[in-house]
């Protein structure tokens, strides 16, 4: 559950969070008039992505292929599906190509929920106030943000949405991806995250895509207020989890050749001793890097080995000003992002953060992108993916296209381009339009396994005999 903004300002940061605590809400329980029409469990999926923006935006697929041909392809990938001609094991991890060298790893949230998919609308799609069963007369659904997903509103746990992003990442140079977590309990929506994040380790593994993990410490805090537990007990508990499940993996991201463990803060752990018991007693206190908040070292200076850069209003001065006067550090997370515009006050989530804006563009993100191969940062954090509640979001929107992730491969130098992203986002909507298509699924299949092996002309031909004989 996200209930604090993810902007940073040095001085005001700790009082900010502070005062929006007090207004943290429940999980909303989506209500339907009597009048409104629903569609039908069997239409959901196909309606979805009819009514949303790339299934119009999108150019469409054009080759010269004859039906016979076609035909032929069809054939072809469906015997090959069968015998397993183009296995799993057999395809080896997806190579773009890079020539920067520089790592770029990007901010993500599992936290979204959609009525095709899980039954239901998330909070993060309608906040207070926001009801996507509507849609106006262009087809958009009414959702708690300035900005609209080019696929529309979605799931975080529905596989094809997890393949579609994650090819989309893999085609723009991205190395992996942060994931925003609430820790072990089942508390608000923590559960949910927890459950939905843990949904994409195969895929990132299958992809060739590093993780790690960026802690929000306030859930411990949240929990010490409803237990007998003391607050070494609940981190503990994250921790452990952490430690068994998570840092075990081999796409796990290291630093200096240890789990990077992310803290978004601390603002609520605050007492050293907290962070130091907890760690000694899982023996993780030199076995991790313990990446923090810019500005956050002097809370915990025995602790904390390295800081990430977040957005402020300050924009590149206040970036330039942390590379020139922060302290010494073992090591300096950079960051870019392409603006910063939330929606919690329209959304009534009324907690008075929306103290400064920096319009969303790709200017914007070029040049916190571009700062950043300058400086001496270990790494590159994008933020975000896909926080769309505060306008972060680089994912691929009805407003600004794929220019964000042009500017990443321009960043990254790799082999992909535009038409390549392009054909990611038309295998999804495959996916999600001939769900119950067992034989046109069975091609899909085959088209994502040849685009892990970069041969996009073979997925297009199949995309495109897909969509002239099975309408």
């Amino acid at each position: 559950m996200k209930l604090i903004p993810r902007n940073s300002v040095f001085l005001l940061w700790s009082a900010l969070l502070i005062a929006m605590t007090s207004c943290e809400k429940e999980s909303l329980t989506e209500e339907t008039s009597t009048n409104e029409k629903l569609e039908s469990v069997e239409t959901l999926f196909s309606n979805e992505i009819k009514s949303n923006s790339a299934y119009y935006q999108l150019p469409p697929l054009e080759g010269n292929f004859s039906k016979k041909e076609l035909q032929k392809i069809v054939e072809e990938e469906l015997s090959n599906f069968k015998k397993g001609t183009i296995s799993d094991k057999n395809t080896p991890p997806m190579w773009v190509g890079k020539n920067n060298s520089k790592k770029v790893y990007v901010h993500y949230m599992p936290w979204f929920q959609s009525r095709s998919y899980d039954g239901y609308w998330g909070q993060h799609w309608t906040m207070a106030n926001k009801n996507p069963n509507v849609t106006d007369e262009d087809g958009r659904r009414d959702i708690a943000s300035h900005y609209y997903p080019l696929i529309g509103p979605y799931s975080s746990r529905d596989p094809y949405l997890q393949e579609y992003h994650f090819l989309l990442m893999k085609l723009a140079g991205i190395d992996g991806v942060i994931f925003d977590w609430y820790g072990s309990r089942n508390e608000n929506d923590y559960g949910l995250i927890r459950e939905a994040t843990e949904t994409f380790m195969e895929e990132l593994n299958y992809i060739d895509l590093d993780f790690a993990i960026m802690y929000e410490d306030r859930v411990a805090d949240n929990s010490f207020q409803n237990t007998s537990k003391g607050e070494v007990e609940l981190l503990q508990e994250d921790m452990n989890l952490l430690n068994e499940s998570y840092f075990v993996k081999e796409n796990y991201i290291r630093v200096q050749d240890k789990p990077a463990f992310f803290v978004f803060g601390p603002n609520y752990l605050m007492e050293e001793s907290t962070w130091s018991t907890a760690l000694e007693n899982l023996s993780l206190k030199s076995n991790i890097s313990f990446l923090s908040l810019w500005g956050s070292t002097e809370k915990l200076p025995n602790v904390i080995d390295g800081e990430f850069i977040w957005i402020s209003p300050g924009y590149l001065d206040d970036m330039e000003g942390y590379y020139n006067y922060s302290p010494n550090l073992d090591y300096t997370v950079g960051s870019a992002y392409p603006g910063y515009d939330n929606f919690y006050t329209e959304g009534g989530w009324n907690w008075g953060s929306d103290y400064f804006t920096i319009a969303p563009s790709k200017e914007t993100f070029r040049e916190t992108l571009f700062l950043n191969h300058h400086e001496d940062s270990e790494f590159v954090q994008l933020i975000t993916w896909n926080d769309f509640g505060e306008g972060t979001m680089i994912e691929p929107t009805l407003e600004f296209g794929f220019d964000y992730l042009i500017e990443i491969q321009d960043y990254t130098k790799v082999h992909s381009n535009l038409k390549d992203l392009e054909l990611a986002a038309h295998l999804y909507l495959a996916r999600q339009l001939y769900r119950d298509n067992q034989e046109v699924m069975s091609l899909l299949d085959q088209s994502y396994k040849y685009f892990k092996k970069l041969n996009v002309k073979r997925v297009k031909s199949i995309l495109i005999a897909i969509d002239r004989l099975y309408q």
